[in-house]
């Protein structure tokens, strides 16, 4: 039985129903229709305003840094966002909380936000968070993890020994459940349907079949958890090479409800075996936001002054600097796909 007292005082602001959850995943067609399409028709039809959004990738890890840009642009309101490992994208999407620009994001589940690993905090979402505007509950990489792994499942929550006496439990919105078959105390972490969500992969083909290299951290997961998924892909491949080798296919066309080839798409993050991360032009995300003028300036020039990331691409040095990256990564070790 729950303990009344034993509870997080953080707000639950996801539906964990499945019932709910199953009639969207009814809705989802299962033939093999083509989903190609551009970024930008993509965010148009799936991201709404008020939705709970879900990126993907790891830190700069292999994030889907065209979707965040055209969000960005396109700026739905009062998005609510599952902060997992969240660096450089959750570092955009705080540009759609600027003054004038009304509110981008509302509330955040908050694992891992502002912070963009060894390179340092991001000023702009630091001033955001701390501004009061964004409501907030806490939790941890893994218990974020373990909501997309029971949406996947298709239950409402997973127990859990993680958080337990900790303060990230108080802010939280998980409760202390007894196990039924040995008494112990758990934590019971609610399920997470997000509305949309963005993975970037190395492989699709134009029905959403999908491959990808290196960590898949949780995102395998939140492709089955997610009531919409907009893929974008470094390549896309045809459809006779999935059923050349289907055992490579980790992210199946059902999940799938838009495909956008974007090469380089993790830009500036890292794309395993493909290009290493573009360091100099973080830290130059870094040093303007300590200046909100300049800030507005270097986001007109980047983000909210070009029609799309091929453009932008085009500002941080093109082709030229893209095989830089590329050989980077390459002569760190890094590998190219055995395609």
């Amino acid at each position: 039985m729950t303990d009344p007292l034993s509870r997080g005082k953080g707000a639950l602001v996801s539906d964990p129903s499945t019932v709910q959850a199953r009639l969207a995943f009814r809705a989802k067609p299962r033939a093999l229709v083509d989903k190609l399409t551009t970024v930008e028709d993509a965010v148009r039809r799936l991201v709404h305003h008020g939705d709970y959004l879900a990126i993907g990738g790891f830190g700069a890890n292999r994030i889907p840094t065209a979707v965040v840009h055209e969000i960005v642009r396109q700026n739905p309101q009062h998005l609510r966002f599952a902060g997992h490992t969240a660096t450089h994208d959750f570092q955009l999407l705080c540009a759609g909380n600027l003054t004038g620009r009304g509110r981008l994001l509302a509330h955040v589940d908050i694992a891992y936000v502002i912070g963009l690993e060894a390179r340092g905090l991001s000023p702009h979402a630091r001033r955001v968070m701390e501004s009061g505007e964004v409501a907030f509950t806490e939790w941890t990489n893994y218990t974020l993890a373990l909501r997309f792994a029971a949406g996947a499942m298709g239950v409402p929550f997973l127990p859990a020994h993680t958080m337990l006496g900790t303060d990230t439990f108080e802010h939280s919105a998980a409760q202390v459940i007894e196990c039924p078959f040995t008494g112990e105390k758990l934590a019971a972490v609610p399920a997470l349907y997000p509305d949309v969500a963005a993975i970037h992969v190395h492989e699709a083909d134009r029905f959403g079949n999908c491959r990808l290299q290196g960590t898949s951290v949780a995102d395998l997961d939140l492709a089955r958890a997610a009531k919409r998924l907009i893929i974008t892909c470094e390549r896309l491949i045809p459809e006779e090479e999935i059923r050349r080798d289907p055992t490579r296919t980790v992210i199946p066309f059902f999940c799938v409800d838009a495909v956008c080839e974007v090469p380089y798409g993790s830009y500036p993050g890292n794309m395993p075996g493909e290009y290493f991360s573009d360091e100099d032009h973080l830290a130059a995300w870094l040093a303007v936001e300590t200046d909100e003028a300049r800030y507005r300036a270097w986001l007109e020039k980047y983000v909210f002054g070009v029609k799309d990331f091929g453009e932008y691409l085009t500002l941080c040095g093109g082709l030229k600097r893209m095989q830089e990256l590329r050989r980077r990564e390459l002569l760190l070790g890094g590998g190219i796909s055995d395609r």
